[in-house]
């Protein structure tokens, strides 16, 4: 029962559809863990790289800005260490004090000098604040309750904002108070000279949530931050967060310093903190799309490959078969002629006795009786004559069936190609009659011996006929169908026989092949493609070459080279 169509395309699709999800899955699960695995190690050091950056800006920025406090203190200690009460609370020579303070620090912008009652006594600077009286002011009282103390931003008598650096000297009846105030924008630039990124910017406010430096993306000094923690809670050391604000969201890392009263922020937008990271991803995405679309097309198209193949096979396996098949057939059919051959040469040769006696007893009838030659007796002896041309003739085809069928090991033995090659001609000369096609002979008649198998030289040259003829007949237009043999001897001393036809030769694609075992140009049921491959191997075995040189539509040549023999 030959198998639907469908049936056999069924076992392909799963063959296929297995193939294509394992050369897909199999190659994209491990690309896709690389590529998560690798972008999560990579996001995670990016994002860890990014915190350590901001902890190590705000602590350097931290100590810088804690250094500088610290040596404000440190000058107006110095100035009250260097000089006395008396000197201080002169106006001229605080002019020249400051001068010396500034020395120091271009950070000062003014220098006051007060009594224990917060009377500013003597001061040097933009504005007229000598003889305001302090004694209620709250950086004074913390002055004094404190020792030394550093104020917030504020308003004062100037109305502007600024913050002072004041400690305070002497006794408990004479006490007295110097006072600095620090440059703001001085301060404010200090603060702000962080740069992380397009968007990092480091600013200050207190505990309350109000700026101390101005911020560079918008924040005037005094007015309370909206964005951050209005009431920021205090931590020690460095704290990194991520917090979204109206603006977008940003990546922060703060620190409070001057005794916890004020906390250092530094702070920048997560997308240009984290702008490597999403190049990365970009890239990574862009990887595993150039992966996917090498990897799924390949996949379809090595699978349609192996499928075509499959196919492939699966067709030559079932021609194969087929082949197989005939040749099988074909064997059977050779042992077949030669049984029936010798069946019929028994026969023959009885025919042949009986022939024999009956041309004796004629001859002896003529001699008793007397017989006179007449045309009766005439046709009589011609129609014996032929009968006995005929029995001989049959004998001599059964004996060529025979020696063509003969089963065993080859027998080599010496040959005249001379007259070997007229003999296997004539076995083919009949069919080749009928299909109309002259077979020419030149054969040189002093050729050398040669040592081969009789049957198999026979089958060899019959094969190459019978393709002739084949090749001939499969032509569209035939004009002048003729097959030539010749036989020579060529410069090397060797016998080399040609079969040349006009047929229609063989495409230049297929003459690499033309010897394969199986391989056939002709329809499917007209041959096994064992000839050819089979006589190139009788050939061979006889030391001899078979070649073949032929062009599409113009005929070709077989040529059988073999040694000869003295």
């Amino acid at each position: 029962m030959i198998p639907k169509r469908d049936d056999a395309i069924k076992p392909y699709v799963v063959i296929k559809q297995s193939l294509l999800v394992s050369m897909i899955v199999v190659p994209l699960v491990p690309f896709a863990a690389v590529i998560l695995i690798g972008g999560y190690f990579f996001y995670a050091s990016i994002k860890s790289m990014t915190m350590d950056t901001m902890r190590r800006v705000v602590d350097d920025h931290h100590q810088m800005i804690g250094s500088f406090l610290d040596e404000r203190k440190a000058d107006l200690n110095w100035i009250c260490d260097a000089y006395s009460a008396r000197t201080l609370s002169d106006p001229s020579e605080l002019k020249k004090v400051f001068g010396h303070l500034r020395e120091k620090s271009i950070a000062f912008s003014d220098l006051g000098f007060f009594d224990s009652s917060g009377v500013h006594r003597s001061y040097y600077g933009p504005y007229e604040l000598g003889g305001k009286n302090y004694k209620d002011a709250y950086w004074f009282m913390e002055v004094l309750k404190k020792g030394v103390y550093i104020s917030d931003v504020f308003l004062g008598y100037r109305q502007a904002p600024h913050f002072i650096v004041a400690v305070v000297k002497g006794n408990t009846t004479g006490r007295w108070v110097l006072r600095a105030t620090i440059d703001t924008q001085f301060f404010t630039d200090l603060v702000k000279s962080v740069r992380i990124g397009n968007t990092g910017e480091a600013y200050i406010v207190n505990h309350s949530g109000f700026f101390q430096t101005e911020r560079r993306s918008g924040g005037a000094l005094m007015t309370q931050n909206k964005e951050d923690e209005q009431n920021p809670e205090f931590h020690s050391g460095i704290r990194t967060f991520l917090r979204k604000s109206a603006h977008g969201e940003y990546l922060y890392a703060t620190a409070w310093l001057k005794n916890d009263e004020w906390l250092l922020i530094v702070r920048q937008e997560k997308a240009d903190a984290f702008k490597m990271l999403r190049s990365a991803l970009y890239l990574i995405v862009i990887v595993a799309a150039i992966g996917g679309m090498i990897i799924i097309p390949l996949a379809f198209y090595l699978t349609g490959r192996i499928i075509r193949q499959m196919e492939k096979m699966d067709s030559e396996k079932g021609v194969l078969e087929q082949q197989l098949i005939g040749a099988s057939r074909l064997a059977e059919l050779g042992e077949m002629a030669a049984g029936f051959a010798h069946e019929i040469n028994n026969p023959l040769q009885i025919m042949k006795s009986e022939q024999a006696l009956i041309n004796a007893v004629l001859d002896d009838l003529i001699i008793e009786t007397g017989l006179k030659p007449s045309e009766n007796l005439t046709q009589l002896k011609d129609s014996l004559e032929q009968t006995h041309l005929q029995i001989n003739r049959c004998a001599k085809i059964t004996q060529a069936i025979l020696k063509f069928g003969r089963q065993g090991e080859p027998s080599p033995q010496r040959i005249s190609v001379a007259t070997f090659i007229p003999e296997v001609t004539a076995m083919i000369e009949k069919r080749a009659k009928v299909e109309d096609i002259e077979i020419t002979q030149a054969v040189e008649p002093q050729l050398p011996m040669v040592i081969a198998d009789l049957s198999q030289l026979q089958q060899v040259l019959l094969n190459l006929y019978n393709n002739a003829i084949d090749a001939i007949l499969a032509k569209t237009v035939r004009e002048a169908d003729d097959i030539r043999v010749t036989a020579t001897k060529n410069a090397d001393g060797n016998v080399e026989i040609a079969v040349k036809d006009t047929g229609i030769g063989i495409a230049s694609s297929d003459m690499e092949r033309i010897f394969a075992p199986f391989y056939t140009t002709k329809p499917v049921g007209k041959g096994t493609g064992l000839g050819l491959s089979v006589c190139y191997g009788i050939v061979e075995h006889m030391g001899g070459k078979l070649s073949v040189s032929s062009k599409k539509g113009a005929g070709s040549t077989f040529t059988i080279i073999l040694p000869a023999i003295d």
